[in-house]
């Protein structure tokens, strides 16, 4: 019984972790939005894909993810390529050197506010939220991808923005 209100309670804490990923959000400039910003952390991490390949790793329907790259097609943060592996009409979502400036901008910020709000935090203590995190997430690997989907990449020296 005391290992299920253990578990319990971690539900409970990590369900609120919804208000600090929405006060991620909130530091995102207004020129780009969470779903722009996955899609700049995901071509970012992954290299240049198809559509439907960022469809799958963002996890949402084709029509939103074509506002998203519309998004920042438009900003010129991303370019859209002749896939010479497709037909004629077949492209490649690639990031250009703006879009890996506005995604570092996005990672400074983040960083930012995360020095901020957790300045009285040893670094130690952060290494172990990371290493706990980062092991948190594992356990849930298998479950969160296609079975087919490539393992994840190496974590990033500065946190990706939320999405």
């Amino acid at each position: 019984m005391a290992a299920q209100t253990r578990y319990a309670e971690l539900a409970r804490q990590l369900n609120s972790i919804g208000a600090l990923r929405r006060g991620l959000l909130r530091a995102l400039p207004a020129d780009c939005p969470s779903g722009p910003a996955a899609t700049l952390s995901l071509l970012h991490r992954h290299g240049e894909m198809r559509m439907s390949r960022l469809c799958e790793l963002l996890a949402i329907d084709m029509s939103v993810t074509s506002r998203h790259v519309a998004h920042t097609v438009d900003r010129g943060w991303v370019e859209r390529a002749t896939d010479p592996g497709g037909d004629r009409r077949s492209r490649l979502l690639r990031l250009t050197p703006e879009g890996r400036a506005k995604l570092g901008e996005l990672h400074r910020r983040s960083a930012e506010l995360l020095a901020g709000r957790l300045a009285d935090w040893s670094d130690p203590e952060i290494g172990e939220l990371i290493a706990m995190l980062e092991r948190l997430r594992e356990s849930f690997t298998g479950d969160c991808r296609p079975a087919d989907a490539p393992a994840p990449p190496a974590p990033a020296s500065t946190p990706a923005p939320a999405r």
